[in-house]
């Protein structure tokens, strides 16, 4: 990069410099120093890569958002619903005729502290939503660095995840009637709610007891969607054995391509009309009133960690991306081997402190600090 500071006839001085493609770039000051100091920022700019051309900032927002949603045809249908959403109706309202060099940290700071009525994990989910708009111009070199980066999130309220107990879980199967079979197959396979409604009749091995998770189906803007599963995490997914009846019923006079639990009309079980229709009616029946499918998904886990299955087990059940995944989402499972390695330790240390005597006694040595068991 090459540059100058130079008088202008009228007095004023001007810095210009040329960028990595031989454009020019200048700037008037009225006072010799700011130029200086201009050109050496853009220099130091172009030496670490942060560099961007000024006509690129002053870009707008709503440009940029239209961007960030067409750079990503990946997305699920439900995820870009959300994400549409969350533009139209929080970011280009305050930001979508702002250019992206004039959004700073502080006003997207107040942005965010102005938020009413909405929870912190929905204001995290919108700021996130902007952030990724920012981090697409950095990107696409409209924007040296993203001025959300630094802006503090509102904390996230975590509700108390609730877990059935199989006596709950039998009564909810009974409460909901000729529907039992769902409850069982989600509280005890942990599939989602667009899982299970995806799965056909050639998804299921009776003789190894096995659900093949290879699509889901979920209601966006009143439209099934269909997909790959969550993560891309096609799937294997054990049945217990009490479910065999139940499978074969659902088998009995459907063919591969068919639909292994369809609606009452034959069509895609939709969660809200289930809940609608039988599921939330048969929660309050079975004492645990507000319960929601997805709770049931929580409680295989629970069910599973309970009959002593692996965190890695319990990753492929559940098909999460990674085990550090399934022991973020449920670590208080987990809490119960906890308990289990302070026992274990205790008795190495029985043993160990045994040991101890038996060698101490003959040498004359000073007994341990410690002598408790």
């Amino acid at each position: 990069m090459s540059g100058n500071v130079a008088k202008r006839p009228n007095g004023r001085w001007r810095a210009r410099y040329r960028d990595a493609e031989g454009r020019e770039h200048a700037k008037h000051f009225q006072r010799k120093t700011d130029a200086q100091q201009w050109l050496a920022e853009s220099t130091v700019e172009m030496a670490t890569g942060v560099w961007v051309d000024p006509k690129r900032a002053r870009g707008l927002v709503a440009a940029q958002a239209a961007a960030w949603l067409a750079a990503h045809p990946d997305w699920t249908a439900s995820t870009r619903a959300r994400n549409e959403s969350i533009v139209r109706k929080h970011v280009l309202p305050r930001w979508g005729s702002v250019r992206l060099g004039d959004v700073t940290t502080e006003a997207i700071q107040e942005w965010v502290g102005g938020f009413t009525g909405l929870s912190g994990g929905s204001v995290r989910k919108i700021l996130g939503v902007f952030t990724g708009i920012l981090d697409q111009a950095v990107k696409t070199k409209h924007l040296g660095v993203n001025p959300a980066l630094a802006v503090a999130k509102p904390k996230q309220r975590l509700k108390r995840r609730r877990y059935l107990s199989g006596v709950q879980v039998e009564q909810l199967a009974g409460a909901a009637g000729s529907r039992g079979d769902v409850v069982l197959v989600l509280a005890y396979c942990g599939l989602r709610w667009g899982e299970l409604a995806a799965l056909r009749a050639g998804c299921v091995d009776q003789v190894r007891r096995r659900l093949m998770v290879e699509a889901s189906v979920t209601e966006v803007n009143g439209q099934m969607e269909w997909s790959e599963p969550k993560d891309h995490q096609r799937r294997s997914v054990p049945y217990p054995a009490f479910l065999d009846e139940a499978i074969a019923a659902r088998l009995d006079g459907r063919g591969p391509g068919d639909l292994l639990f369809p609606s009452a009309h034959g069509g895609v079980l939709r969660i809200g009309n289930a809940r609608r229709d039988w599921f939330d009616r048969a929660a309050r029946e079975a004492g645990v009133e507000g319960l929601t499918p997805h709770e049931l998904r929580h409680t295989a886990a629970s069910l599973a960690v309970k009959s002593g299955a692996s965190v890695l087990a319990l990753q492929r059940m559940l098909g999460h991306d990674k085990p550090s995944t399934t022991l973020d989402v449920y670590a208080d499972l987990f809490d119960e081997d906890l308990d289990q390695v302070a026992e274990r330790l205790a008795a190495v240390r029985s043993a160990a402190f045994a040991d101890y005597l038996r060698t101490a006694e003959g040498s004359g040595a000073e007994g341990p600090i410690l002598k408790s068991l």
